[in-house]
């Protein structure tokens, strides 16, 4: 299928490279987006003719519609990776899996629809796993990747396998599809397939309603019912992901975690990723004392996926793993204001450990190292009084991708107890990102972006608040903050918690303020760069 946007690998130096002018179909552009007539373009600069929306570090389609990740998969020193895709949106329904490569998890190139739609006769293409067969256990050659994920025909959800003997970039339907039939559920999707070494065997989490089913395969064809976990009022759970790290880095203490996407309604939240630590016997996952946690506390994270790299040896694999996450909300993800594309965004991919926080073991996720590659220098302030009129002039990077590290102090001589980082234009604040001292916990408000302004009939999730509890440490709070455009991500204490949420700016020069909801607090340090584009 023909590649509706070129994206090119490129080879970020923080501050100065000439990238490539990739073509992406739509006028219009924000301030700062594109280089003048007759100049060479900056690494820091939007293809010409990005759309007002367009985000220039993050993944989304050239045009039409996307949604959930699909685990990566490393071959040859390259990721394969693939997100759900529809190129018939609005008028036509059904996804296929539409194919990514990189070789640092940051720049991408695309290669366009691997698995088509409605080709063998059983549906659409959804979301399941990848996986290389290095001990060709399933028959079709020794590394070959093998994908296994829900077919839906007359909303009747089965599983089905497609094999690729050319490192992922065409796929085969296995001739005896389905490979699971649908013993009658009504909901009965999304294969998460993982080798269980341990037990010489594959298995998958299958999301099944309310449940997790757990099932065990020889030979990724010929799948056995194993066991299931309930998990009660978190809607219809989706996206199951089962895998383990080593908490607190040690090997004695190697955990299992079970995730899967759920809805938070009934908690006060919206939809996110839902996450249980425990045991995996090679039959029955059984979590350990206490509730769900919550990968991340924003309003636009979900279907996220986690793999290792396994180039490295098995006590870095156990000390870390990636992540992604499909950044929307079904409540409104057919509301938003893009033009030329639509779904949202893929966030950054995120390094995720396995932490004691507040006694109990927690995910903790960082920026992925490679994202320093896209840095620009540091713009800082000094150490500076907080006030309702705000902290003075701070640095404003250029254009609309950018990271913030802000550090926030209530010190004795402090009467305030809430900050609040702006972002914004002349035209207004799109979005506010702050902490409150006094309930310990991290915001971030949208309530007054274009989307939130411009649409009447937009779900209330939409301009709903969200906060999370991450305590001062020694009376200080650290915020990292990454804002593309149309999205903005906040690390909390060094990646404790974070907070992900889908923004639309108004038009105008952009402009940061740093202000309190009353009395005084610490604005301890600022810095801000500009971050390259990266397509």
């Amino acid at each position: 299928m023909k590649n509706h946007w070129t994206i090119w690998i490129v080879a970020a130096a923080a501050a100065a490279v000439l990238i490539a002018v990739a073509l992406v179909p739509s006028p219009g552009s924000r301030p700062g987006s594109q280089s003048h007539a007759g100049q060479a373009q900056s690494a820091f600069d939007r293809p010409e003719g990005a759309s007002e929306f367009r985000p220039s570090y993050h993944i989304t389609p050239g045009k039409n519609w996307m949604n959930d990740p699909q685990r990566p998969i490393l071959l040859d020193g390259v990721w394969h990776y693939y997100y759900l895709y529809n190129a018939g949106y609005p008028k036509e329904n059904g996804t296929e899996w539409y194919h990514l490569t990189s070789t640092d998890l940051v720049h991408w190139k695309e290669e366009g629809v691997a698995i088509t739609k409605y080709k063998n006769g059983l549906g659409d293409i959804e979301t399941g796993s990848a996986v290389v067969d290095h001990d060709n256990s399933a028959g079709f050659g020794k590394g070959a990747v093998i994908a296994v994920m829900t077919q839906q025909d007359q909303g009747i959800q089965r599983q089905s396998l497609f094999y690729s003997t050319d490192h992922g970039y065409s796929f085969t339907a296995y001739a005896e599809n389905p490979v699971m039939e649908n013993p009658g559920e009504p909901d009965w999707r999304d294969p998460k397939i993982i080798r269980d070494e341990a037990h010489g065997q594959w298995v998958m989490a299958l999301a099944e309603g309310s449940k997790i089913g757990m099932y065990t395969s020889p030979d990724l064809k010929n799948w056995h019912y194993a066991s299931g976990i309930e998990r009660k009022g978190l809607g219809v759970l989706e996206c199951p992901d089962l895998f383990q790290l080593d908490l607190d880095g040690d090997p004695a203490k190697r955990t299992w975690v079970l995730a899967a996407s759920a809805n938070g309604s009934e908690e006060g939240f919206t939809t996110g990723v839902a996450y249980w630590t425990g045991e995996w016997d090679g039959t029955r996952f059984t979590p350990s004392d206490g509730p769900h946690q919550w990968l991340d506390a924003g309003s636009d994270f979900y279907a996220a996926v986690t793999w290792d790299d396994p180039r490295l040896t098995e006590s870095q694999r156990m000390s870390s793993r990636h992540a992604i996450g499909w950044m929307n909300n079904w409540q409104y993800a057919r509301q938003l204001p893009t033009q030329d594309w639509h779904g949202g965004a893929d966030s950054i991919v995120r390094d995720i450990r396995l932490e004691t926080i507040a006694g109990k073991p927690t995910l903790v996720s960082s920026p992925t190292t490679a994202m320093k590659a896209l840095e620009g220098p540091a713009a800082t302030t000094g150490e500076r009084r907080l006030t309702p009129d705000g902290a003075g002039q701070l640095p404003v990077p250029e254009g609309g991708a950018y990271r913030l590290d802000v550090t926030l102090e209530r010190t004795a001589q402090d009467d305030g107890s809430v900050a609040r980082i702006e972002l914004g234009s002349d035209g207004g604040t799109f979005a506010t990102v702050g902490y409150d001292f006094a309930t310990e916990s991290a915001f971030i408000s949208r309530e007054s972006d274009a989307a939130a302004t411009g649409k009447a009939e937009l779900s209330p999730d939409y301009r709903a608040s969200r906060r999370a509890v991450s305590p001062a440490r020694d009376g200080k709070v650290e915020l990292s903050i990454f804002v593309d455009y149309s999205s903005v991500e906040v690390f909390i204490n060094g990646g404790e918690k974070t907070m992900t949420s889908l923004v639309f700016p108004t038009a105008g020069t952009p402009n940061i303020k740093a202000v309190t909801a009353g009395g005084t607090l610490t604005l301890k340090s600022f810095s801000s760069r500009q971050l390259a584009a990266t397509h």
